[in-house]
């Protein structure tokens, strides 16, 4: 060692209270793509948990159950799909679905929400009226209820679905991307046909 670096080493030793090397301890800061220790299925079954005890609904499907209803809506299944897989009726899991507050474009699409909203016609009145059947009425209202109970508590059960169905699947699908990308770069520009 020269006569600089013997000093400098020296200064550091005074410095940091004799310690030979100076190291700190690393944490997750926010920001983090860290997720925290519960799976996602967790998770899910967390946000099943508060809104069974917030709400209070009935259904015969267990929490287990609830879990793939959310799955199987964000993976595109049909209530029928979903029903033929539990051994219930479709109407099972529509209501499943609702009270779940997870609602499909297409459950209302053939009328608008905001007209039958506080309507207090019976359901024979609005069916004849709209030229559907009661129980499509009954449905209706049903959607409607949800959307509003949805909106009372901000969408958040909703949203955090969202993040954990709805991102976890494009995460997947963005990963897939990144690493066919990564593979056509990286062999961009090879021979393909070398002979041994």
């Amino acid at each position: 060692m020269n006569e600089k670096t013997e000093e400098l080493k020296n200064i550091f030793t005074d410095v940091t209270d004799g310690e030979e090397t100076v190291t700190e301890s690393q944490e997750d800061t926010r920001g983090s793509l860290e997720r925290d220790e519960q799976t996602d299925e967790e998770r899910i079954a967390s946000v099943i948990e508060q809104m069974r005890e917030r709400y209070a609904f009935e259904t015969p499907l267990s929490d287990e159950q609830l879990r793939d209803v959310a799955t199987g809506f964000y993976d595109g299944d049909s209530d029928e799909e979903i029903a033929s897989r539990f051994e219930v009726e479709p109407a099972e899991i529509f209501e499943a679905r609702m009270s779940l507050h997870l609602i499909a474009e297409d459950d209302a699409d053939e009328i608008d929400l905001t007209a039958i909203r506080g309507r207090e016609e019976d359901d024979a009145t609005l069916a004849e009226e709209y030229g559907v059947s009661e129980d499509r009425i009954r449905r209706y209202r049903r959607v409607a209820a949800a959307e509003d109970e949805s909106r009372r508590a901000n969408d958040r059960y909703r949203d955090e679905f969202d993040s954990l169905l709805a991102d976890a699947e494009l995460t997947a699908r963005m990963t897939t991307d990144v690493r066919e990308d990564g593979l056509e770069d990286a062999t961009e520009g090879m021979e393909t046909d070398v002979e041994f």
